[in-house]
């Protein structure tokens, strides 16, 4: 147990300096906003393999929780991408754009435009940054992990015809990893504040079901492997338990790992012997499904 603590906290000690910052809709006038009041336009910054990392051409998206109204941008993103590059893999931490409780700021599909965006020009630059557009995977945590969710379930088609070289690219991420996530908008298990800061205060029923994405799952879904805490209290486990059952049902390959203590929004959780073990875990299962560090 005690060394996957030492390799979580030498993992944070790298320098969490990005090495680009891309503008995910350069040519619009937006912000990101929210609570924080983040002045600028929806971005995502690159976290290149650790020098002595043996490099894989495999990258993680990460999107921190938040509510949708904030985002834990550090313990649940810049942390958490420094401890893939320590494995070689190369890593985005995606600032999507937020609301706040007056609704001055985005709604949906604002955050899944951004998210979708992110995926594709990943994508269509894979040559420039050394990666495979087949193995690009997303992670997200709590309303994070509901934003990883969409992008799980809800894909865009490529058109290899299109004018915009974006739409070229599929949105369809290669795998999906999900902490402590948002999955249901519908009560009893909803977390109201994320559903309110995504879709208004009075939602349409219809709208709730539809982005409530267990219900979205399908043939097409990618593999995903799930973490929650048995003892949270903000986001239910059901939101995990309906998500694995609807994985289930379609034969999609999953891990579904529950650990008895925790609460929620613990990150990598890198002093707690038992749920720091989360992360090494993922490592192990997306080389279970190919995705080793090259010889």
């Amino acid at each position: 147990m005690k060394s996957l603590y030492f390799i979580i906290l030498i993992a944070m000690t790298i320098p969490s300096r990005a090495q680009q910052k891309i503008n995910l809709h350069p040519n619009k006038n937006l912000r990101v906003g929210g609570v924080n009041k983040i002045a600028e336009a929806p971005y995502m910054e690159y976290f290149s393999p650790a020098k002595g990392a043996t490099a894989r051409d495999v990258t993680i998206l990460i999107c921190p929780g938040g509510a949708y109204t904030a985002l834990a941008d550090q313990h649940e993103g810049i942390d958490v991408a420094k401890y893939y590059n320590s494995f070689g893999f190369h890593a985005f931490v995606l600032r999507y754009r937020l609301n706040v409780s007056d609704q001055s700021g985005a709604r949906f599909p604002d955050q899944y435009n951004d998210v979708t965006t992110a995926i594709r020009i990943i994508k269509s630059r894979a040559q420039q940054w050394n990666i495979n557009p087949e193995k690009v995977g997303i992670l997200g945590f709590s309303a994070g992990g509901h934003l990883a969710s969409m992008a799980t379930t809800m894909h865009l088609k490529e058109n290899k015809d299109a004018k915009d070289i974006l739409e070229q690219f599929n949105s369809r991420p290669a795998f999906s990893i999900l902490v402590y996530p948002v999955i249901t908008l519908s009560d009893p298990f909803a977390h109201q504040y994320s559903r309110e800061m995504l879709l208004g205060k009075n939602p349409e029923p219809l709208m709730i079901d539809s982005l409530s994405t267990q219900n979205r799952v399908d043939k097409q879904t990618p593999p995903v492997f799930l973490i929650h805490s048995r003892d949270d209290k903000a986001v239910p486990l059901d939101n995990s338990l309906l998500f694995h059952e609807a994985l289930r049902k379609f034969d999609i390959p999953a891990e579904l790992h529950i650990y008895n203590h925790g609460g929620h929004g613990y990150g990598m959780a890198p002093k707690d012997e038992m749920l720091n073990t989360w992360p090494l875990l993922t490592v192990k299962w997306l080389e279970q499904l190919g995705y080793k560090a090259s010889k």
